[in-house]
């Protein structure tokens, strides 16, 4: 990304005015070059005549038709064209919900991430550094007038919002240790609400949420209604699936997906059918993994004997080879730890993990997409990612009422 690299020096200093976090100011010069590039507002509503003056006066380029070619040469997954719609990508991760969008040709015009790691894997894929902690846009020392000013106007409001303090290993963990779990959580627990914020100043037409299928049954069912309560309450209609990724990716993967339809569009949205055989693992296993996935005999062995003492005792995580003719269990965040969810058996040798592209192939993620060269991010990532085919399939409906 050598001329994007040469426009943020030039940027720099004018970008730090225009941030409310100093470390944002490369987040806002990507934001402002995507926009110019496909004529939307940018962030902090700054003139776009005054980047272009700055731009065109380094001699770097002569006007925005240039802008546009440096992007899609540089950019690995660039934007659409012509794009048809604006959607925001928050908790955005590796970008799974603004890939499955840009494949129904929308554009992305502001994207927010906190995970630094995450942030590299998504400024090498998509040209763009997200920005960091959302909660720096819906503070309580931000009026409704900033927010709106900072955050551009767009059509879907898209964001898999964190799930550690629903989902049933998040809630089991936290309990353990005596810590508050669901909407207690006072970090990522109440980050829905953020996402409410911005909704009640931003006015989407289209609510797109994605979290782990243990929220509709968390805390009894209670916070569940509060989602449903306060998304009815800010005038969306609620709806939502429980669907599994298997027929399309070959990962036993189940989430909650939440479409809401502003009200007064008067949308009757319904699911897309996602139906068909569970897909089997082999089909996405490399020919030849590299010797350092296969795990060690003294892992493999703590793997028997905890599963030996957990099975005696009817509770617990167990660990066993997959079968390949399956789809693997579920993809977590800790896979890299000790890879007991999904360990691939091998003829005369220990099992192995998966390998990093291998976890991106469980996802919908496409061979071109650039993962971390280290493993533990990598595998981080791709456990916290959405599975991208389901996006996408959901992705094309809503797009097909909105037309």
């Amino acid at each position: 990304m050598t001329k994007i690299l040469e426009i943020e020096s030039i940027l720099q200093p004018f970008a730090q005015k225009h941030t409310l976090n100093g470390s944002d100011s490369r987040a806002v010069i990507h934001q402002w070059l995507h926009a110019l590039a496909e004529g939307y507002e940018l962030t902090g509503k700054v003139d776009s005549k005054e980047i272009l003056h700055v731009l065109s006066s380094s001699g770097l380029f002569r006007d925005v038709k240039t802008l546009k070619s440096y992007l899609s040469e540089e950019i690995n997954f660039p934007p659409p064209r012509v794009p048809e719609f604006r959607f925001i990508d928050l908790f955005a991760g590796i970008g799974g919900f603004r890939l499955a969008l840009q494949s129904q040709n929308g554009a992305c015009v502001f994207s927010s991430e906190w995970d630094r790691a995450a942030q590299i894997t998504y400024l090498n894929n998509y040209g763009e550094l997200p920005f960091g902690d959302i909660t720096a846009f819906t503070s309580e020392d931000i009026d409704d007038a900033t927010l709106n000013a900072l955050i551009p106007d767009h059509e879907i409001l898209a964001a898999g919002f964190p799930c550690q303090p629903f989902s049933h290993a998040g809630v089991s963990a936290r309990v353990a240790i005596g810590k508050d779990h669901g909407f207690k959580c006072n970090t990522q627990g109440t980050l829905f609400f953020d996402i409410m914020r911005i909704a009640s100043v931003k006015k989407p037409k289209v609510l797109f949420l994605e979290n782990v299928r243990n929220i509709e049954r968390h805390d009894k069912g209670r916070t569940f209604a509060v989602i449903k309560e306060s998304i009815d309450e800010l005038g969306y209609d609620f709806k939502y699936a429980i669907i599994d990724a298997s027929p399309l990716v070959p990962q036993r993967r189940v989430r909650c997906y939440m479409v809401c339809f502003r009200k007064d569009l008067e949308v009757d949205f319904i699911f897309p059918e996602i139906k068909g055989d569970p897909l089997p693992l082999k089909s996405i296993l490399e020919y030849k993994p590299l010797e350092k996935y296969t795990i060690s005999d003294k892992l493999w062995d703590g793997h028997i004997k905890r599963t030996s003492r957990n099975l005696e005792r009817g509770t617990g995580f167990t660990a066993f080879t997959a079968d390949l003719n399956r789809p693997s269990n579920t993809l977590v965040a800790r896979y890299g730890k000790d890879g007991k969810e999904c360990l691939v058996p091998q003829e005369g040798a220990n099992p192995r993990f998966l390998t990093p592209r291998e976890c991106a192939r469980l996802q919908g993620y496409p061979d071109e997409f650039i993962i971390p060269q280290a493993k533990t991010p990598a595998y981080r990532q791709f456990g916290n990612s959405v599975a991208v085919p389901v996006v996408s399939k959901i992705s094309e409906a809503i797009i097909g009422v909105m037309k």
